[in-house]
């Protein structure tokens, strides 16, 4: 039996506090609880996918990061995750995937081959999901450990996270966008 003297208190974090209330920035708390409930649009096309299997699977746990929700549907996702090797005829699709999701929405390529082609430097692979839709992080490897894919949820979460609620209408966005000829 525990003492109450084991438990440790931690400080309040930084901002107008007093008795029964606490504020802060409403960026902040958006930010938050967007970066801690991500569902994710698995689009996985070869051993990629059989990774981010793993790591949906109870050794891993994903949903300790509020990603337990896969969703099929673009309509009712916001972080698309691209796995394994895209032909040049399969980018329309992914893009047309992209454009369905709705805003705000993030990237993830995992894996060599979503990143830059991988192995693949021929003229049916798409070098790169970057060539069509914009990418928020990167995940390296052939194929990435499912504690490599953890690690770009998390960075995906700390961007998330520091991301401004303004940030989709602002110019560079729409610029962003628009060099990707997304309207």
């Amino acid at each position: 039996m525990s003492k109450s003297s084991d438990i440790k208190m931690v400080d309040a974090p930084a901002g107008v506090q007093g008795e029964g209330f606490f504020a802060t920035k409403l960026d902040e708390v958006v930010g938050l609880a967007r970066a801690n409930s991500l569902w994710p649009l698995p689009f996985a096309t070869s051993c990629c996918g059989i990774e981010f299997m793993a790591t949906m699977a109870s050794h891993y746990d994903v949903a300790r990061f509020g990603s337990e929700r896969m969703s099929f549907s673009p309509r009712q996702a916001d972080m698309l995750l691209v796995m394994g090797t895209i032909a040049k005829k399969m980018a329309p699709i992914l893009r047309q995937v992209y454009e369905q999701m709705s805003e705000p929405r993030w990237v993830i390529a995992v894996g060599a081959c979503a990143s830059s082609g991988g192995v693949f430097d021929t003229y049916s692979v798409l070098q790169g999901i970057d060539k069509v839709i914009p990418v928020d992080v990167y995940v390296p490897g052939c194929p990435p450990r499912p504690e490599q894919i953890l690690d770009g949820i998390m960075e995906l979460q700390e961007l998330v996270k520091s991301e401004s609620v303004r940030r989709r209408s602002s110019p560079e966005y729409k610029e962003l966008l628009a060099s990707y000829n997304i309207s």
